[in-house]
């Protein structure tokens, strides 16, 4: 009899059919993220677990199936796993890969590109009916050459968009605690800042690359915010609670600047539902989209084969590739 293995999400057919052929799979066929509930009672009928980025996998749904065989985390990041919990209970885990920076990449410079050209706005102006006459002052956007981005941090992501950036004409300016080389400066045209007030101060829009930690937790606040021209714009794409959402709002509604492009926010797996304060949706100067840094059919495929090459490998008693935990292993394996 094949493994019976739980996938608490939908994913790309390529990937849910190359498991079928070792296991016996079931699906939790919803939009939604699963309960912690519904969590643990398919965990109970479940050999292998192949999880998403953002379910919480701690202790407690662990112990519903103690003698779970393995995970397979589709997600670089597996800070929602208890790793020392799964260890503890021999249960073996893996992730996968960084393979999205060019795809969250790509979406950073849409948030760019959308809030200079107000495109998401003229979209419900135009299908408002209120387009009348070509030339006219009505609708007014801005050019990107010669306007300043200002990207905190650079890591792979930030150096795809400042590549992107330089082909709109763009002056890139950047601040990280540790300077990228003069050769790689120049490569990347852009030029280093070391104080990210300054960043701030002169950036005609700001993008937030950092990784979220607890050094980074609630960096960008009123005082940030303050900072900024009234005519610049913030994107971030990074994670939400970077951000002091509050301040967020207080800086759009009083007009301290000029708009923001989100494609995260402070409320998001695993600390609750994803839920976007609602002021946000009536502010035609903001574009929003649902954490889909991640969302391309490419990026999305890659990753599901990825996770499920370490799953197969695992119900195959090989060694998986992306094996975070290989103590957790209680016999050799091959």
């Amino acid at each position: 009899m094949k493994p019976r293995l739980f996938v608490v999400q939908p994913i790309m057919d390529v990937a849910l059919r190359a498991l079928e052929e070792h296991a016996e799979v079931e699906v939790f066929a919803s939009e939604r993220m699963i309960s912690r509930d519904e969590l643990k009672a398919a965990l109970t009928r479940s050999d292998y677990l192949y999880t998403l980025g953002d379910t919480p996998i701690d202790a407690d749904i662990l112990d519903a199936n103690p003698d779970l065989r393995g995970i397979a985390a589709m997600t670089m990041i597996t800070n929602v796993i208890d790793l020392d919990a799964a260890t503890e209970r021999g249960i073996p885990v893996t992730n996968i890969d960084h393979v999205i920076q060019t795809t969250t990449c790509d979406l950073t410079m849409a948030l760019i590109v959308g809030l200079a050209t107000r495109l998401v706005e003229a979209d419900r102006f135009t299908r408002s009916g209120r387009f009348r006459q070509e030339q006219s002052m009505s609708f007014l956007w801005h050019s990107l050459p010669g306007k300043v981005l200002g990207l905190i941090g650079m890591g792979g992501i930030g150096q795809q968009i400042a590549k992107r950036a330089r082909a709109f004409e763009m002056e890139v300016i950047y601040t990280k605690r540790e300077r990228l080389s003069l050769e790689q400066e120049q490569a990347l045209g852009v030029g280093w800042v070391s104080d990210k007030d300054d960043v701030l101060r002169k950036a005609d829009f700001v993008t937030l690359m950092a990784s979220y930690n607890a050094s980074t937790h609630l960096m960008i606040g009123s005082r940030e915010f303050g900072l900024m021209k009234p005519t610049a714009f913030f994107v971030n794409s990074a994670r939400g609670r970077i951000v002091d959402e509050a301040a967020l709002l207080d800086a759009l509604r009083s007009g301290a600047i000029a708009g923001a492009g989100l494609d995260v926010f402070w409320t998001e797996p695993p600390v609750g539902e994803p839920a976007p304060p609602e002021e946000l949706f009536k502010m035609d100067n903001v574009i929003l989209t649902p954490h889909i840094g991640s969302a391309t059919y490419e990026s999305r495929t890659l990753m599901s084969m990825m996770a499920a090459e370490n799953m197969i490998a695992m119900i195959k008693g090989e060694t998986p590739p992306n094996l975070l935990n290989p103590e957790a292993v209680k016999e050799p394996v091959s």
